[in-house]
């Protein structure tokens, strides 16, 4: 049976009451982290009641929750490999657009940063998610890794995908702080360099054992 115009309209205004209510709570949570979000602050921020908040949201870690995954899925449309002959270059590009849309969707990675270091007797979901969306990641630079590498055993596979996290993690704790004064796309596109080179030296290596 064919959708009808109230159900459309009821629809549209209910996806567009969700992302106003994810806009507020990543702007919080940028701004005072997980502890001093709320779902009073949120609503102040959006304009909403909480009982709307409520009705799209268990409670303020569900909704935490759901901003870092938002934010993870825009940033996860940058990975894929631009066309080429020269992977080394391509790499360093595909690099740089994760780069570029870490900045456009910084809230998966700010947010997850602060959660991962923090330890409680219950665990938030939004840490547990945190925790899923990266092994996610871990999966999408492996993957890319053992592409243009696949001589590489999987150890050697994984030390360069922890590398490659350790690395980006750093990257953006030195450009929140820096700011402009870091170059982020910049420097990503160099950590790609440095990760390819050396998945290039243990394939050569490999072979000579």
């Amino acid at each position: 049976m064919p959708e009808q115009p109230t159900e459309r309209r009821r629809r549209a205004n209910g996806e567009q009451s969700r992302a106003r209510i994810l806009d507020a709570a990543a702007e919080i949570a940028g701004e005072r982290g997980y502890e001093g979000t709320s779902i009073s602050s949120v609503s102040s921020r959006c304009g909403l009641p909480a009982s709307s908040i409520y009705w799209h949201f268990t409670d303020k870690d569900d909704l935490i929750a759901a901003v870092i995954e938002r934010s993870f899925d825009r940033w996860l449309t940058a990975w894929e490999m631009p066309p080429g002959d020269d992977d080394r270059a391509r790499f360093a590009t595909l690099a740089a657009n994760v780069a570029k849309a870490m900045l456009d969707s910084p809230d998966f990675i700010r947010l997850g940063l602060m959660l991962s270091l923090e330890r409680r007797p219950v665990e938030p979901r939004a840490r547990a998610m945190y925790l899923e969306i990266r092994a996610r990641a871990a999966r999408e630079i492996a993957s890319t890794i053992k592409g243009f590498a696949p001589q590489l055993d999987a150890s050697e596979v994984r030390r360069l995908t922890s590398y490659a996290l350790a690395g980006a993690d750093g990257l953006f704790i030195a450009n929140q702080i820096d700011g402009d004064a870091l170059d982020l796309p910049a420097m990503f596109g160099l950590h790609a360099e440095m990760l390819y080179d050396t998945a290039m030296r243990l394939s050569r290596e490999g072979q000579n054992t």
